[in-house]
This record gives C-alpha cells, sequence and structure tokens, in this order.
C-alpha cells in the first residue's frame, strides 16, 4: 500500500557538492541542454545551480562552498539515466559533448551499452542517455 505522506511530496531534489561548478554548468546546460532554473551565491559560504527540465517537479542541484567542495564519485555504476527515444537528439547530444572533451566511455554494466551511451561530467559522475521510452 502506497504510503499516505508520498502524495504531500510536490517535488524532488538531487542535491551534490562540486568544486567545479562553472564545468558542471557549462557540461549539463551547454552539453546536455538541461535548463538552469535557478540559482544562488554566497549561502551560507556556499554558491550553487539548479538545473532540470522545463516545467519539471525534479531537477539537480549543485553546490560548490568558497572553502572547497572535492567529490569524487563513488563508484562507476552510479549513474543518472535520461530515457530519450529520439536516437537523433542522442547522436546531437553525444556529438557536442565530445566536442567540448567528454566523450563516451564503456558503462560498468554492459546492460546500458545495450541501448545507450554513457558520458562522464567533469566530476567523473556518470549519466547515460538511454535511447528508450523509459519505465
Amino acid at each position: 500500500m502506497k504510503e499516505q505522506w508520498a502524495k504531500e511530496v510536490v517535488q524532488v531534489r538531487i542535491a551534490r557538492p562540486t568544486n567545479q561548478l562553472t564545468a558542471i554548468e557549462r557540461f549539463y546546460c551547454e552539453g546536455l541542454g538541461l535548463e538552469k532554473i535557478g540559482s544562488f551565491k554566497g549561502h551560507r559560504g556556499y554558491d550553487g545551480i539548479m538545473i532540470g527540465l522545463p516545467n519539471a517537479h525534479y531537477h539537480l542541484e549543485f553546490t560548490e562552498h568558497m572553502d572547497g567542495s572535492p567529490c569524487p564519485a563513488p563508484t562507476k555504476d552510479n549513474l543518472l539515466v535520461l530515457y530519450m527515444p529520439n536516437l537523433e537528439a542522442i547522436q546531437r547530444v553525444v556529438q557536442r559533448l565530445e566536442q567540448m572533451g567528454y566523450p563516451a566511455v564503456a558503462p560498468e554494466n554492459l546492460y546500458w551499452a545495450e541501448k545507450g551511451v554513457t558520458i562522464e561530467d567533469p566530476d567523473g559522475w556518470r549519466i547515460v542517455l538511454m535511447n528508450t521510452v523509459g519505465i
């Protein structure tokens, strides 16, 4: 049975630190084509950006502390998967990211290679552009 409190959730944010906020913004906005939907500077020692899809109730937040925010990616199988049924759109994104210096990499789990392309962001976190409609 679905928990009643879950119906009260109106937004989801996935947040992580970085020590290269400018490169992260360029990768996710210029490279992947996501939208910068908010930002802040100097909030209790942090700068940050929120990146997402237009009109979606979920987004990514990246923060950088003024004293540094080192954040090595935990494993090669920690993934952000973007389901994109349009193969040509995936190919355009992959080409753009490769031109920016972010080539495709082999996924740890070969399942993702069947219909997807895996790329590492500036911090080494992996994004899969999956050529399906999702679940």
